[in-house]
């Protein structure tokens, strides 16, 4: 058994949700349950806080889908297991069965259950590394259109931002600073919700606070084997990364 095995689940429905959560108390008690959410945009925000070791993401959740989630969460330095939730008719099911993928089909059936945590619990065991997602997951997530101008306060005028022209967004407990080449200005829109409306591609979180855009980075200076620190092009300021997503950043 994994004792350690830390787990997340997402789905926007509750009674499939709470039907989950009964059925690993009964088939993996081992496990403990560090998050349950019932949107995208909150599991990651909850994968972040709480790093869990197996995700259970519903494919089909608002803000960010199952999908989206698991595309960031592969981002991560330590990227937990995914195991997705999903319904009978649902596109995707073909290419997770070709790519080894899991996933559970609702409604939920205990003996499949058991077959998805026996197939995590063994990867936990031999410290295997989860299945490689990325190349699954960009043939299955839609391209995103033309991003809508963001509309950000600089002192009474309401200015309408293109995203490309954001250096980075910092996020404090009341609003989040969008940093252009030439300005600043200030938005209520929390960070956790404004990644959803971004291309994950050219704006890399990379802090619980900090969201920046990749082509304004220079380079990436690693401090010490917890502390790193990112360098903008024609700007002095200096951007921490922390831990979780320093795997952005390897040298080839």
């Amino acid at each position: 058994m994994t004792p350690s095995a830390r787990l997340l689940i997402a789905d926007d429905e509750q009674a499939p949700r709470e039907h989950l959560r009964r059925l690993l108390a009964q088939h993996w008690p081992q496990a403990k349950l560090v998050a349950e959410c019932a949107n995208g945009v909150d599991a990651w925000d909850e994968a972040l806080a709480q790093e869990p070791t197996i995700c259970f993401l519903d494919i089909r959740m608002p803000g960010l889908t199952g999908l989206q989630v698991a595309q960031r969460l592969g981002q991560l330095s330590q990227t937990p297991q995914v195991v997705f939730v999903t319904a009978y008719n649902d596109h995707a099911l073909a290419a997770f069965e070709a790519g080894a993928i899991d996933y559970l089909v609702k409604p939920l059936d205990a003996e499949r259950l058991q077959r998805a945590v026996a197939r995590v619990q063994q990867r936990l065991q031999q410290a295997a590394p989860a299945p490689d997602l990325q190349a699954l997951l960009q043939q299955l997530l839609p391209r995103r259109g033309t991003p809508r101008p963001i509309q950000a306060s600089v002192g009474k005028e309401v200015r309408l931002i293109p995203p490309d022209e954001v250096v980075y967004f910092e996020s404090d407990a009341r609003y989040t600073r969008v940093v252009t080449a030439d300005t600043e200005a200030l938005i209520r829109t929390p960070l956790k919700e404004l990644i959803a409306s971004l291309d994950p591609d050219q704006f890399w979180q990379v802090h619980r606070s900090i969201l920046v855009n990749s082509r304004c980075i220079a380079s990436a200076l690693r401090v010490d084997e917890n502390n790193m620190l990112l360098s903008l092009r024609g700007r002095n300021e200096k951007l921490p990364v922390s831990r979780q997503f320093q795997a952005l950043f390897k040298g080839q």
